[in-house]
């Protein structure tokens, strides 16, 4: 007997070993890279491009999503193009990697456009859930965290599974070379971490996530739901 009035212990579930250890996949993880600049010389795009690098190099298929000619949200309607083009990428995607310029002490507006774009669920299908996610931003002055700790915030409102490490990287116009390749550096050796720490996470969860995001409060909504419905349907 359990002292747990409050809860409906037809939902409650024990954790499942079995069910956190399944057979990994053999395919590659699939990583999506956003990155929130227009400029013509983006050091977030470079630093993006960066990382895609990296990603590759441990085994990664990775796309990058180019915000050029997205809409604002809500301007047009979710059939649009680019929209479309974002949202089948996030529905691709294993894991993520979020690169935000800071400006006005937050992450852009480019950056989060992309954000608002991807829905929290779509029917039945949530996009973003049980996904990785790294985050990082670049700044033209002193270190900073403002916008991948806002980044940070997001990414837990989509579900996602964020990692622990992080990069920021600060004076970005000093850390790139005239190739816009990133130079060796403090910065360069935390931009190695996030992106190894961020396959290690997608290859560990993205064979369980379904059963990582099963809830007993989703699972008690939807019994009810259907209890209702089949009591409807017998009248």
């Amino acid at each position: 007997m359990s002292d747990l009035p409050a809860a409906s212990l037809d939902h409650l579930r024990h954790p499942d070993l079995d069910a956190l250890r399944p057979a990994f996949s053999t395919h590659k993880p699939r990583i999506l890279i956003l990155y929130g600049s227009l400029r013509a010389v983006s050091y977030s795009r470079l630093l993006a491009h960066e990382a895609a690098r990296l990603l590759e190099h441990f085994g990664c298929e990775v796309k990058i999503f180019d915000p050029a000619g997205l809409p604002l949200p809500d301007a047009e309607p979710v059939n649009h193009p680019k929209v479309q083009e974002l949202r089948d990428l996030s529905a691709w995607s294993e894991g993520q990697v979020w690169v935000s310029p800071e400006r006005h002490g937050a992450m852009t507006g480019i950056m989060k456009a992309q954000i608002d774009w991807i829905p929290l669920s779509v029917g039945s299908v949530r996009p973003t859930q049980g996904k990785t996610l790294a985050v990082m931003q670049v700044s033209g002055g002193s270190q900073s965290f403002n916008a991948i700790n806002q980044l940070r915030v997001l990414g837990r409102w989509m579900r996602m599974i964020t990692i622990p490490n992080q990069s920021s990287v600060a004076k970005a116009f000093q850390e790139f070379d005239a190739d816009g390749r990133m130079k060796p550096s403090s910065y360069h050796d935390r931009v190695v971490d996030v992106c190894e720490e961020l396959v290690k996470f997608t290859l560990l969860t993205r064979d369980a996530s379904g059963y990582l995001t099963d809830r007993y409060s989703e699972r008690k909504e939807e019994a009810e739901k259907l209890e209702q419905r089949t009591r409807l349907e017998s009248i």
